[in-house]
């Protein structure tokens, strides 16, 4: 094992940053995995995790025991880490530009269009290293405008050629769930079955530009672009929302990371005993079919409702009660699915989030992330 301390911010006259991560195995042998934890730093859980990982990664590698390269970067969001307002820590933005931390990664695919236009054949594994070779390229030539800039790029860099990228979040409150590309589903089905994720949410294309997409669909951008080249998608990019902030548990964080090398034993990148899936808790649900809630006027949040049920079209899920008017609105939502994510806030404003429910079939297009 070794570490590496990346510079983020070292402009004189202001605070220093660096960005820490973690290599087990060797480069070029076997598969690559690159893990991130808290690219919203104030998702706390997946640190948690992190460094049960490290732990375990750190005695595995010593042992001989990882036959692959894994990257660990236990908090990946150093500038949103030291960002603080009036006592409270606020990490999903960037303070300087009000952009999310985890949207408008570079999306490479455009630009190796053209460099690979009349280079890719029929041979799948040779046309993987040549897409991977342009687009470690394509990133290197970025020039970041300013710090969060510099650190996409750094993150990027290291996950941009990586066979699986896992990043580690979590929602306000929520059930365990994961977003993943379409033609991932396969890949992606054992690890939802191990995490017993509740919810597995698939798009060919979210909207904002998300880190996990700037690794996994540029492969089935290509793929489209190309016909004729055999272009897999080569790269397993998965973000797994880790139940909700306040979830920070020894026991949560110690299974979640079991489950997780589980996974790369099932791959082959870890030497471990393989033990059978489990039955899995959930089947993929496109991300168009995930119905958000919003709160009709101020008030405060009553559920009627507990994350993890089912629920009916026009069924209460939550009340919205204005102490002042004495309103009060009944949300409900239009189709059946599983409420598995809310807000922690019990007073709203109108128009503020509420709950996302998970249907069946998709009915929303365009951005489908939430800001």
């Amino acid at each position: 094992m070794h570490s590496t301390k990346h510079p983020i911010a070292i402009d004189d006259n202001v605070a220093t940053v660096h960005l820490s991560s973690f290599h087990y195995g060797a480069p070029g042998i076997g598969r690559k995995v690159y893990i991130q934890a808290a690219l919203h730093a104030d998702e706390v859980p997946a640190m948690l995790v992190a460094h049960v990982l490290r732990q375990e990664l750190e005695r595995l590698d010593a042992e001989g025991r990882v036959k692959g390269e894994v990257i660990l970067v236990p908090a990946a969001n150093p500038l949103g880490l030291s960002q603080v307002i009036q006592g409270t820590p606020f990490g999903r933005y960037d303070l300087a530009t009000g952009i999310n931390f985890n949207r408008a990664y570079r999306h490479v695919a455009d630009e190796l269009k053209a460099s690979l236009a009349g280079r890719l054949g029929t041979d799948a594994q040779a046309n993987v290293a040549l897409i991977r070779e342009q687009a470690r390229r394509s990133v290197d030539a970025w020039e970041p405008k300013d710090s969060a800039g510099t650190l996409k790029k750094t993150l990027l860099a290291m996950a941009i050629d990586a066979d699986f990228m896992l990043d580690l979040h979590c929602d306000n409150e929520a059930v365990l769930h994961m977003y993943a590309g379409t033609p991932l589903a396969g890949a992606v089905q054992p690890l939802a079955a191990l995490m017993g994720a509740r919810v597995l949410l698939l798009a060919n294309e979210s909207g904002g530009e998300p880190f996990d997409e700037a690794c996994g669909r540029l492969w089935w951008d290509l793929a489209d672009h190309f016909p004729d080249a055999a272009i897999p998608p080569a790269c397993v990019a998965v973000t797994i929302e880790l139940r909700g902030e306040m979830d920070v548990r020894y026991d949560y964080a110690r299974q979640d990371a079991d489950a997780l090398l589980q996974y790369l034993a099932h791959a082959g990148v870890l030497d471990l005993p393989v033990r059978a899936l489990p039955e899995a808790r959930c089947t993929p649900t496109p991300l168009g079919a995930v119905e958000p809630l919003e709160a009709p006027h101020a008030g405060v949040l009553v559920f009627h409702k507990q994350l993890g049920d089912r629920v009916e079209a026009g069924e209460p899920i939550a009340d919205i009660v204005n102490p002042v008017s004495g309103k009060v609105s009944a949300l409900s939502a239009s189709r059946p699915g599983l409420l598995f994510a809310s807000t922690a806030h019990r007073h709203l404003l109108r128009g503020m989030h509420v709950c996302k429910v998970a249907g069946e079939e998709s009915f929303r297009s365009g951005n489908l992330l939430s800001s």
